[in-house]
């Protein structure tokens, strides 16, 4: 069956050329996407993805005509999964990016923007009984500027982590930030638990900020369990009890290693049970 994606008011087949060589998207990385879950029909967390979506373009100077809400985004959104036949339960991807242009001559601000879906099978949503394999990306550091927290499409620390994990078999890679301290992972961000004390690390080192993380928080701290964003360096890593990451996709993944340090999951796990299967089984 083929499938189609949504680009710029228009569906189309996925394979339709979208861009050409004179776009700031391809030039510059001029963009940012926004990566969501549909469950059952609805959008998860979907007025968190949205006010993280519209800040950063905010951010960038887009300017965005006022039909470009997020009501006409979950419209859109909801429309593709419905045809391409993933309502039940998909991973959506929307980019948003600059036009034509040179780097002082955009030809306008308008968010271009594409609609990808893909199919999730059951397992995404069940706890990992194994745990993943974790390394560190030493190559490339994230910076901690305006731009570290955004999904931006300028990517390339989070590219050339991806490249080492299939390189050395791992499941991800903690990436690390200007200092050598811990940022978030290639795809996810990271928590420890010590001595059962949540952390992560805090906007200010750099990770992206993921909608799953300020799920995590939020649940956390209205539960009454000890969270924090602080510094974590990979002296943190080595001397957790446990370490979990968290993304839109698969909510938890307990890490079972990292080098030769084993983990434990028994927190993470009843995290799980606790904040992350009401999210993705709601009950009618």
């Amino acid at each position: 069956m083929s499938q189609v994606l949504f680009e710029d008011g228009q569906f189309y087949r996925e394979d339709k050329l979208l861009i050409g060589a004179n776009s700031r998207a391809i030039r510059y990385g001029d963009g940012l996407f926004e990566t969501m879950k549909v469950n059952k029909g609805s959008i998860q967390l979907a007025d968190w993805h949205f006010e993280r979506l519209f800040s950063g373009l905010k951010l960038l100077q887009f300017e965005c005509p006022s039909y470009f809400t997020p009501a006409y985004l979950s419209d859109k959104i909801l429309q593709l999964a419905h045809r391409n036949g993933h309502s039940n339960l998909a991973r959506i991807r929307l980019m948003i990016f600059r036009g034509n242009g040179g780097l002082y001559d955009a030809v306008s601000h308008f968010p271009h923007h594409v609609i990808q879906c893909w199919s999730l099978p059951p397992a995404n949503q069940q706890w990992n009984e194994n745990g993943l394999v974790l390394g560190i990306h030493r190559t490339a550091h994230k910076t901690m500027d305006v731009l570290a927290n955004t999904k931006s499409n300028n990517y390339l620390p989070y590219v050339l982590g991806a490249l080492e994990v299939k390189k050395e078999k791992w499941n991800d890679a903690v990436v690390l930030n200007a200092f050598g301290r811990v940022a978030d992972c290639t795809i996810a961000n990271l928590f420890v638990v010590k001595d059962d004390v949540l952390y992560t690390p805090a906007a200010s080192e750099g990770p992206v900020l993921g909608i799953m993380r300020r799920y995590m928080l939020d649940y956390c701290r209205k539960a009454g369990l000890p969270c924090e964003e602080a510094i974590l360096n990979e002296e943190d890593l080595q001397q957790a009890d446990e370490i979990f990451l968290t993304n839109a996709s698969y909510g938890i993944r307990w890490v079972g290693s990292l080098g030769d340090k084993k983990f434990t999951n028994s927190f993470s796990a009843r995290l799980y049970k606790d904040a992350i299967q009401p999210l993705f089984y709601p009950k009618n």
